[in-house]
């Protein structure tokens, strides 16, 4: 193949997505052409080819899924999960490839590296240089109150600089200035009607990347509803059901892919970004307000800069780094600052963390011992599945009472809120008066919950809560008459605590039962044995299924 075929073969694949899509398949099956394998190799594709798997790997998962729901024969549904499988490893080598050949691309950058007194000095007391920063570009004429941080935001500050005058166009304008809900029902419109060319432009790529996740879950969320509406029905009747659920694997393939893309669009926009601001006129300017930043923080923080100074000609004296300006010796600088003594392991053993050792070897409900007698203790935990949103939970207290069920969730954080949820309000019903203590292993929920007890407003918790279901459940707590007796603890999980692996067996089968993993008859015996292990029997709660 001459230099100007393999040229158009690329140029082909970078237009069209399907050839792409099947190239990339072929290759991975063995049956590829030389010529096409070679073309699949230039530079230019390696992101393209991650998009294209992440599409792959949705189909195929949703084809296995579609097989174990129409009680295919078992050779097929072997052959389905092969084929898922080999998409899912050759997806994870491609996102590796991608990563190592935009190292190699960015390996011959040079990148200035700042003083060793001006890293130190913004480490150890960052926001009193970022003041001085401030000051500084407020001094100079540039925006007020930016950039708020000397890296990103200067480096933001330049590239709008570089590109205040190009003139958005409309439909960019629109979708930069729209609120967060529109803007996500503007990636699903894109996804499940008609692709959107103005998400890539620089003035919303970012969002578009930050967003991506949000739309990707509500494409699960569809998948989910389409599972129960396929698991409600008989077999003999499930045709037109399979139908609806294949429709949305597919719109979440095409949410997935471009998830990806839009991940790429902000790396290669970073990427430019940085070779904007490390050379040329801006990085001159940036160097000059940083230092011009650290001499004013020399003025204000005498102590500190003293500390700096000192610290840092002492290091470099002897640092074999130094004619490179110690590139990475600032954060091991800054711990001494900012630790002058610490503690010498050699001489206290094998480094274990003696707290972590004493709180292991005591009472495992030491955090609960500012509790009085009377409180109520539960864990919760929570189980979320791969391919659809569908999760489940349960919830297990000291008294014996306990709890599971299934809800949908966009995140695992999610799923363990809809348990703490829904043990609180359960266990608040059959308690009166008494504190209810629920402990979870996610600091995400622990910290969901309690922003949101703290201030009675269900609007708190809603970056982790994206579905209605949670949201809905959220809201009922907030609004129960005896919501000021619940507190959320954070509990580490897996270390044998009983109450916590009850819970996890629990959120794990309801899992498996939501996604018709295990029959009911089975499931009662499943819970039967979870009670046994618990040891406490049912207690005066029935299991909540």
């Amino acid at each position: 193949m001459t230099i100007t075929e393999r040229t158009e073969l690329i140029r082909r694949f970078a237009d069209d997505f399907t050839a792409l899509q099947e190239a990339v398949l072929a290759r991975m099956n063995g049956i590829c052409a030389p010529e096409t394998a070679a073309a699949l190799e230039h530079a230019s594709l390696a992101g393209p080819v991650t998009v294209a798997l992440a599409h792959a790997d949705v189909l195929a998962r949703g084809a296995v899924r579609r097989a174990e729901l129409s009680a295919q024969p078992p050779e097929r549904l072997r052959r389905l999960r092969a084929h898922a499988r080999k998409v899912r490893r050759a997806r994870s080598q491609a996102e590796v490839g991608y990563k190592e050949q935009r190292a190699r691309r960015l390996a011959g950058r040079s990148r200035p590296v700042d003083m060793l007194e001006l890293r130190v000095a913004r480490m150890a007391s960052p926001d009193a240089f970022a003041e001085a920063l401030r000051q500084e570009l407020r001094d100079r004429g540039l925006p007020d109150g930016t950039p708020q941080a000397p890296e990103s935001d200067l480096a933001q500050w330049a590239w709008d600089r570089k590109t205040a005058c190009d003139e958005l166009p409309a439909p960019v304008g629109e979708l930069r200035d729209c609120d967060d809900d529109a803007f996500v029902q503007a990636l699903l419109r894109d996804a499940r009607e008609e692709e959107n060319p103005y998400l890539p432009h620089d003035a919303v790529a970012e969002r578009w990347s930050r967003h991506a996740r949000a739309a990707l879950a509500w494409g699960r969320y569809a998948i989910a509803q389409a599972e129960r509406d396929v698991l409600a029905c008989s077999l003999s009747i499930r045709h037109t059901r399979l139908d609806v659920l294949d429709d949305a694997y597919q719109d979440t393939a095409v949410l997935a892919a471009r998830s990806r893309e839009a991940l790429l669009r902000v790396t290669e926009l970073h990427d430019r970004m940085q070779a904007c601001v490390t050379a040329g006129p801006f990085a001159e300017l940036i160097a000059q307000c940083r230092a011009a930043a650290l001499a004013r923080f020399a003025d204000g923080e005498r102590e500190v800069w003293y500390g700096v100074r000192e610290l840092t000609v002492r290091h470099q004296a002897h640092c074999p780094e130094r004619a490179d300006g110690c590139p990475h010796c600032h954060r091991a600088l800054v711990t001494l600052l900012t630790d002058p003594h610490p503690a010498n392991t050699e001489e206290e053993g094998d480094g274990e963390d003696p707290t972590a050792t004493t709180l292991a070897d005591g009472d495992r409900y030491a955090m609960l011992a500012d509790l009085p007698d009377t409180a109520v203790v539960a864990v919760a935990d929570a189980a979320v599945g791969d391919e659809s949103a569908l999760c489940g939970y349960g919830w297990a207290a000291e008294d014996g009472t306990t709890g599971y069920g299934d809800s949908v969730a966009s995140s695992s954080g999610e799923a363990e809120v809809i348990g703490i949820c829904a043990a609180a309000l359960s266990l608040l019903e059959y308690h009166e008066d008494a504190p209810v203590v629920l402990l979870c292993d996610s600091t995400q929920a622990v910290e969901a919950v309690n922003t949101a007890l703290r201030s009675a407003d269900p609007t708190a918790a809603h970056r982790t809560l994206l579905f209605p279901e949670s949201r809905q459940l959220m809201d009922r707590l907030l609004r129960h008459r005896h919501r000021h007796r619940v507190q959320v603890r954070w509990l580490k999980g897996h270390i044998g605590h009983d109450l916590n692996e009850t819970a996890d067996a629990f959120a794990s089968l309801a899992l498996r039962r939501v996604n018709g993993q295990i029959p009911s008859s089975a499931a009662r015996k499943e819970e039967a044995r979870i009670l046994r292990s618990l040891g406490s029997g049912a207690g005066p709660l029935s299991v909540v299924a």
